[in-house]
C-alpha cells in the first residue's frame, strides 16, 4: 500500500514550485501555540505521519526531515518509515538542529514559507536572524500545508462553560483587578493574551476544543479602563454566561474578529503582548502606530501559585484520585491472577471507570500511557486497538495517567511488579525512586530555580553511568493544562530563563530510566513548593508530596536504599495509607494496607 504521506508531501512541493519557495517549516502549533492541537491545526501530523506531540517539519524541495526528542525516536522511526522524511534526532551529537538545517541549505534569494498562525512573533525574529547572512527571506502569508489539506477538519465548537466559584476560588473580577495592576505598572493601556489556559484561568470558564485539556479557542484583549472583550465563537457561550461575563465588565466578540480589532487601535495606545505567546499572523494586524510592550504575561506568574482554598481542593482530589488508583490496581491484580487474558488497553479501560466514579471527575488530563515490558522504554508510547502488548504475569508495567477535576489536576506515574522480574529491573527501578526521593527531600534557598534542583534527581543514576532524556518536572494546572508554566525542573539550557519555584507552584518530580527493548522506569509524584524555615542565611524551601498512592515495593530492591530513603518511604506510606483508607473497604482496602506496610 502507497504511503499517503508520499502523495501529500508531493502535494505541498507543486504549492512550493508555484509559489516559488525553496523550502517550507511545519511546526507542532495552532494560533495559540498550544502543546496540544486541535485536530484543525495538526498540520505537521497530517503531512508527516507522525503522530507525537513534539516536532517540527521542514519540507524542501530535494529534502524532508522531522527534528523531534528522545522520548519520540522509537516511534519516529516507524512511523516516518517509508515517507520520505528523515528523523532528525535533537539533542544528538552531529545533528543540526533545525535552524541550524535551513542556515546550511538556504541560499541567496531563497524563501522560506511558514504559516504565520503558526509561529510565535518571538520564533519568527529568531529565524529571520538565523537566515539573515543565507540571504534567505521568510513568508508567514502562505499556508501552504493548509493549502493542499483538501479534508481539513473543521475547528472545533464545544460548549463553553463556567467554573463555578466554589471550585474557582477567585472571582474573575478580583483576578482581572490584579492584572490591570501588573498592566499599569508595565505602562499598558491593553493587554492581549492569546494563550488558552491564560483566558481560561483569568474569567473562570472552562471548555473542551483541547483533548484532556479543558481550555476553549479565544483570545483576549483586556482593557486598563476596565473593559475587556472576549474573542471566541458565540454560539459556544449560553445567554446566560454571556450576562454574567458582561456584569463583570467582558463582552463578547467573534473568534476571527481579532485582527481587525487589532486593527483600530489608536496610536496613543501602547499594548502588552508576550512574544512568544502570540502568533506573527495576530501581531502584524498591530497597526503600526501602536506602542508594543513585550513580556510575559502577568497571569501566567499568577495561576502557578495556587490559593490555599485551590490546594485545600486539590489534596482532596489526590485523595480521590488515589482511591480510584488503588481499586485500579487491585482489580488488575486480580484479573491476572485469574488467568484473565489482559492487555494494556484495558489498564486503561479499569482506570477510566474508577476514575469517573469519582466526585467532580471531567475527564483524563491526558492519553493515559500503559507500557508493560520493552514498551514502557518508549516514554510517550500509546497503546491501540492495533498495536499493543497483553500482561503476563512477570516483569514490570509502566502506567501515567492523570484526571481532570474540577478541583484539580492529577499526574502520576507508577511502576507494578506483575510477577517475577530480574535485578536489573529492581535496581534500575530504585536507583530511579532514590532520584525523586532526594528531590522530594530537598531544601532549597528561596530564589532558587528548577535547572539549579534538576542534578538532584539524576545524581543516583549517574553515579552509575545513567540518564534520562527528559526533564524531572512541570509545572501542573488547576483544573487546567496537566503541562504548565513557567516553572520547571530540566537540565540549565544555555540562554534559558531561570523561573524562581515559589510556594505554591505545583511541580511533577518523575526521574525515569529508559532501556530500549528491555524496559522503562518513571516514578512520578506531584508536589507543592511550602516555606520550610528561615536561617541567618535566609529563608528555606520544600517540597510537599501532594500524590497518595503507593510504590510497588516488589518492584524494588530495598538493601539499595539509604536508611534516610527508607525512612522516607516508610513515611509516605503511612501518609498514604492515613490518607485513603476511609475511601476504601474490603479488598481495596487490604490492598492498601499491604502495599503500605514498612519495609
Amino acid at each position: 500500500m502507497n504511503n499517503p504521506v508520499l502523495a501529500r508531501l508531493a502535494a505541498l512541493r507543486a504549492a512550493m514550485q508555484q509559489h516559488g519557495v525553496a523550502a517550507v517549516l511545519v511546526p507542532s502549533a495552532d494560533p495559540h501555540l498550544s502543546e496540544y492541537l486541535p485536530a484543525h491545526w495538526a498540520a505537521r501530523e497530517w503531512l508527516s505521519g507522525f503522530t507525537g506531540s513534539a516536532g517540527t517539519l521542514i519540507v524542501a524541495r530535494e529534502q524532508a526531515g522531522l527534528w523531534t526528542d528522545s522520548r519520540y525516536f522509537a516511534q519516529a522511526e516507524q512511523q516516518l518509515a517509508g515517507s520520505g522524511i528523515a528523523l532528525m534526532k535533537l539533542r544528538v551529537p552531529h545533528t543540526p538542529e533545525h535552524l541550524e538545517w535551513l542556515q546550511q541549505h538556504l541560499h541567496e534569494g531563497d524563501v522560506l514559507a511558514v504559516a504565520g498562525d503558526s509561529v510565535a512573533v518571538a520564533t519568527r525574529n529568531q529565524i529571520e536572524r538565523r537566515l539573515a547572512d543565507t540571504g534567505a527571506s521568510v513568508r508567514i502569508d502562505l499556508d501552504l500545508p493548509g493549502a493542499v489539506w483538501t479534508d481539513r477538519p473543521a475547528l472545533p465548537q464545544a460548549p463553553v462553560v463556567e467554573h463555578e466559584l466554589a471550585w474557582a476560588c477567585i472571582p474573575r473580577a478580583d483576578k482581572l483587578a490584579r492584572l490591570r495592576k501588573a498592566m499599569h505598572k508595565l505602562g499598558a493601556t491593553h493587554h492581549l493574551l492569546s494563550s488558552l489556559d491564560d483566558i481560561a484561568w483569568l474569567t473562570n470558564l472552562r471548555g473542551s476544543d483541547v483533548e484532556c485539556n479543558p481550555v476553549f479557542l479565544a483570545h483576549l484583549l483586556v482593557q486598563l479602563d476596565g473593559r475587556a472583550m472576549l474573542f471566541v465563537s458565540r454560539t459556544k457561550l449560553s445567554d446566560a454566561l454571556v450576562a454574567k461575563l458582561a456584569a463583570d465588565g467582558i463582552g463578547i466578540a467573534d473568534y476571527a474578529a481579532i485582527t481587525s480589532t487589532l486593527q483600530e487601535l489608536g496610536a496613543d495606545n501602547r499594548l502588552l503582548l508576550d512574544s512568544g505567546k502570540v502568533v506573527s499572523s495576530i501581531a502584524a494586524a498591530i497597526a503600526p502606530t501602536v506602542t508594543r510592550i513585550e513580556a510575559a504575561n502577568p497571569s501566567t506568574a499568577f495561576k502557578a501559585v495556587k490559593s490555599a482554598a485551590e490546594l485545600e481542593h486539590i489534596r482532596d482530589v489526590m485523595r480521590r484520585d488515589g482511591a480510584a488508583l488503588v481499586r485500579t490496581f487491585r482489580r488488575l491484580e486480580q484479573r491476572l491472577a485469574a488467568g484473565m487474558t489482559v492487555t494494556e488497553l484495558d489498564v486503561d479501560t479499569l482506570l477510566h471507570e474508577e476514575r469517573s466514579a469519582q466526585p467532580g471527575w471531567v475527564g483524563e488530563s491526558f492519553a493515559t500511557i500503559a507500557g508493560y515490558q520493552a514498551n514502557g522504554a518508549l516514554p510517550h508510547y500509546r497503546a491501540t486497538p492495533e498495536s499493543h502488548s497483553t500482561l503476563q504475569a512477570k516483569g514490570l508495567l509502566l502506567v501515567d495517567s492523570g484526571g481532570q477535576y474540577l478541583g484539580g489536576t492529577t499526574d502520576i506515574t507508577r511502576v507494578l511488579a506483575l510477577g517475577e522480574t530480574t535485578p536489573e529491573q529492581r535496581r534500575d527501578a530504585t536507583l530511579v525512586l532514590k532520584g525523586m526521593i532526594g528531590l522530594s527531600r530537598a531544601r532549597f534557598p528561596r530564589g532558587a530555580s528548577g535547572p539549579q534542583l534538576d542534578a538532584l534527581a539524576r545524581a543516583p543514576l549517574w553515579a552509575s553511568g545513567m540518564d534520562y532524556g527528559h526533564g524531572t518536572g512541570h509545572g501542573v494546572g488547576y483544573f487546567l493544562n496537566v503541562h504548565e508554566g513557567p516553572q520547571s525542573i530540566r537540565p540549565p539550557v544555555t540562554g534559558g530563563a531561570l523561573v524562581a519555584l515559589e510556594p505554591g507552584m505545583i511541580s511533577s518530580i518523575e526521574p525515569g530510566l529508559y532501556k530500549p527493548g528491555r524496559h522503562g522506569i518513571r516514578h512520578e509524584n506531584l508536589a507543592v513548593v511550602v516555606e520550610a524555615d528561615r536561617t541567618e542565611f535566609g529563608e528555606f524551601l520544600a517540597f510537599e508530596t501532594l500524590t497518595m498512592c503507593p510504590f510497588d515495593r516488589r518492584a524494588l530492591e530495598p538493601g539499595l536504599l539509604n536508611p534516610e530513603e527508607r525512612a522516607w518511604l516508610d513515611d509516605y506510606h503511612a501518609s498514604v495509607r492515613a490518607a485513603l483508607s476511609p475511601l476504601l473497604d474490603d479488598a481495596d482496602l487490604e490492598w492498601l494496607n499491604r502495599h503500605c506496610a514498612p519495609l
